[in-house]
């Protein structure tokens, strides 16, 4: 559970890391707004849009709507955040560490060995008193580097051989999943063979559940070699493998998710349970 850090032992650790906050939810665009209202101390704003994603195609291909960051630009990105090799990050949202474990992915993905989410975010932050600033930080440039490949990755053609031969778990909500309701993709569904995992079933009361839960949670991967994820558009499936990753486990990132799996026609969608 190091990857995990309560508001306590992060106020006992600043100044001493590098706070990014990544404030982002699904139909907004007030995150900067929120940060300039009032953020961690020291901590710079990061935009998921710009910075953990490159723009998508038009229509929509294979890179889904959040397209993986070309690794240079988002190393430029982070140096501009203040990120180095060796100093500890720690990543913070206001969106059930969604966005924030996004964050964790990526950096962790090239190569940072110590990336923490906050446990409860933000708002577990100002629950328990913690200080609040409203200063725009003058940040040190950083000095990471992008070195890929150190999370797994799928594409679409990986993620259905997951599907049949181990076990691909779809982090949308479950209403998305039976193709019930679509409010985001062209078509409803999922991929077939796929595991219905919600992200919120990782949380109580806005905190990661504990070992026992998240194990009794993700039986369903228990001596599975191929565990997979994805979710609308890469971003909410990174909060399924990070609570994998509180267990000691990995599992695959399907980065163009649902959103890239059905730009093709030819692939087939599956309804229901």
């Amino acid at each position: 559970m190091r990857s995990l850090i309560r508001p306590d032992e992060l106020a006992a650790l600043l100044p001493d890391v590098t706070l990014l906050d990544v404030r982002y939810q699904l139909g907004r665009a007030d995150g900067l707004e929120q940060y300039l209202a009032g953020h961690l101390p020291t901590a710079v704003y990061v935009d998921l849009g710009t910075d953990l994603a490159d723009p998508p195609a038009e229509p929509v291909d294979d890179g889904g709507r959040h397209p993986l960051p070309d690794p240079d630009r988002f190393a430029e990105a982070m140096r501009r955040c203040g990120v180095s090799a060796g100093r500890t990050v720690v990543v913070y949202d206001d969106w059930s560490s969604m966005a924030a474990t996004r964050a964790w992915w990526l950096l962790t993905f090239h190569g940072h060995r110590d990336v923490r989410v906050l446990d409860g975010g933000w708002a577990a932050w100002a629950g328990s008193g913690g200080a609040v600033g409203t200063d725009v930080p003058d940040v040190v440039p950083g000095d990471f580097r992008a070195d890929p490949g150190h999370l797994p990755v799928v594409d679409a053609e990986g993620a259905a051989r997951v599907a049949r031969e181990g076990v691909l778990l779809d982090a949308r909500a479950v209403e998305r999943f039976r193709g019930e309701v679509e409010p985001v993709d062209p078509v409803a569904g999922h991929v077939p063979g796929a595991v219905s995992l919600p992200t919120a079933a990782n949380l109580e009361d806005g905190h990661f559940r504990s070992v026992d839960d998240l194990s009794a949670q993700y039986a369903v991967t228990d001596g599975v070699d191929q565990v997979a994820a994805y979710c609308g558009s890469g971003v909410t499936a990174t909060h399924d493998l990070f609570a994998l990753h509180l267990l000691g486990r990995r599992g695959a990132l399907y980065p163009g998710s649902w959103s890239g799996w059905v730009s093709d026609d030819a692939r087939p969608v599956a309804t229901g349970p």
